[in-house]
């Protein structure tokens, strides 16, 4: 093992500006399970959420910051992992249900993937599986 390089472990949070704070925390959880466990303050005012996942998703930081969240809008900057194709599949039949829209579940360049979901921000979020 080399020592000259930093131990890492693996991701402790994923920070995405937002422009509604309560809009967003209500869609991350109805649509992929999340719950509040933290309110951030900027003296008097809530200035982000955290958010916690039951079954295994990072935890997610949403952040007040109505012009960052709009030049972020489209672009995914990371991808959710997910244990497999049932995981995604099952994912894919939620959101649809709630009226998300998206292209549904294909071969990725490795495994699966589920492409093109957007959150209240038009942030694009990617599931992904390697099975």
């Amino acid at each position: 093992m080399n020592t000259e390089i930093p131990e890492l472990d693996g991701i402790h949070h994923v920070k995405l500006p937002v422009t509604d704070l309560e809009r967003s925390r209500t869609w991350y959880e109805s649509r992929l399970g999340y719950e509040q466990v933290m309110e951030i303050r900027d003296g008097e005012k809530i200035a982000g959420l955290l958010l916690r996942h039951p079954r295994g998703g990072p935890e997610l930081g949403l952040w007040l910051d109505p012009a960052r969240a709009a030049a972020a809008a489209g672009f995914d900057y990371f991808a959710f992992g997910a244990p497999n194709r049932k995981a995604l599949e099952e994912l894919a039949a939620r959101l649809t249900a709630l009226g998300e829209r998206h292209p549904g579940v294909h071969p990725g360049a490795i495994g699966w993937v589920l492409p093109h979901v957007k959150d209240p921000d038009g942030h694009e979020l990617r599931f992904q599986c390697a099975t």
